[in-house]
């Protein structure tokens, strides 16, 4: 078996296809075919199922895929190590982040990064679990994770700060008067929330759960973005980060009372390379509290 055995697998898991896998690999259809056909071979199992809507790993293919991530993702880090120096990072660097945290803040860093050392290849990809980002961390898949502190927070995280916590409000709401507003006040307000295994739903769930009973749910939603809009227009009042808010909601967007905040932590890999190290210095230079982009103090709204 071969690493590029392994690359070409996880390519036809990712794509559904031979040869969609062989167009992003850029190599010749046959020779993915025979890879695989090799691969299985050699492991005496089918990895992969042909189903109407193309080709899905089998349950041995699964968890052969699980293992073939690990070692291809190790494989990349020890070429970036091998060929990195201080003047020019390359290599591929794949980054973590907890939806709806660092969301001004991480994106800065990367660009910032890549100004830096632009042969160095970054894979990002928001995760609202928190539960699945620590399960991808301690598998290996990941070399950098941008999440909020929790039980299972490692010994070794590095602290950024804290992401401080506001309510959007609907256009024309009552409570858009006030500089902060009372998490009580909201105990009749129907919520959108956030899928039931997010991160971004926990925080909300223990934060009322002093306020009685839990408020009705007027939509669930996967994309911070999303609650943002359907709350403006009136759907529902909905909890997140300050960061999270796109600009232009500012208006909207009211601190709590009394105020609320979530300790945001960066996880890097064992063998930490200076790609990673360098993500984390520029992420310590980045402001992690505060309130949303664009919003105006009540003094000057009038």
């Amino acid at each position: 078996m071969s690493l590029r055995q392994y690359e070409y697998a996880l390519a036809v898991a990712e794509e559904g296809s031979v040869t969609a896998a062989a167009e992003r690999l850029r190599v010749a259809q046959p020779s993915v075919s025979q890879q695989i056909r090799g691969l299985e071979r050699e492991l005496g199992v089918k990895l992969f199922a042909r189903t109407p809507t193309g080709l899905v790993p089998t349950t041995v293919g699964r968890a052969f895929l699980r293992e073939a991530e690990v070692a291809v993702s190790a494989s990349r880090r020890a070429r970036a190590t091998a060929r990195a120096s201080a003047e020019d990072l390359v290599g591929e660097l794949v980054v973590a982040v907890q939806m709806g945290f660092g969301t001004r803040q991480l994106p800065r860093a990367l660009g910032e990064l890549r100004r830096r050392h632009p042969r160095l290849e970054i894979t990002v990809f928001e995760e609202p679990s928190a539960a699945e980002l620590d399960r991808l961390c301690r598998r290996g898949a990941l070399d950098f994770a941008l999440m909020v502190a929790c039980d299972r927070t490692p010994s070794d995280a590095h602290r950024l700060g804290d992401e401080e916590l506001v309510v959007v409000l609907g256009e024309g709401h009552p409570r858009l008067e006030s500089e902060r507003v009372e998490l009580s006040e909201l105990k009749d307000e129907p919520w959108v929330r956030f899928d039931r295994d997010s991160t971004l739903d926990a925080v909300l769930v223990e934060v009322l759960k002093d306020h009685g009973p839990m408020p009705a749910t007027a939509a669930r939603v996967s994309q911070a973005a999303t609650a943002v809009r359907w709350a403006a227009e009136g759907l529902g009042v909905t909890l997140l980060p300050a960061s999270a808010v796109p600009p232009g909601h500012g208006h909207v967007v009211r601190p709590v009372s009394p105020a609320l905040s979530r300790p945001v932590i960066a996880v890097l890999r064992q063998d930490a390379g200076p790609a990673e190290r360098t993500l984390l210095a520029l992420l310590r230079k980045e402001k992690w509290s505060g309130s949303a982009p664009d919003a105006v103090p009540l003094s000057q709204r009038f």
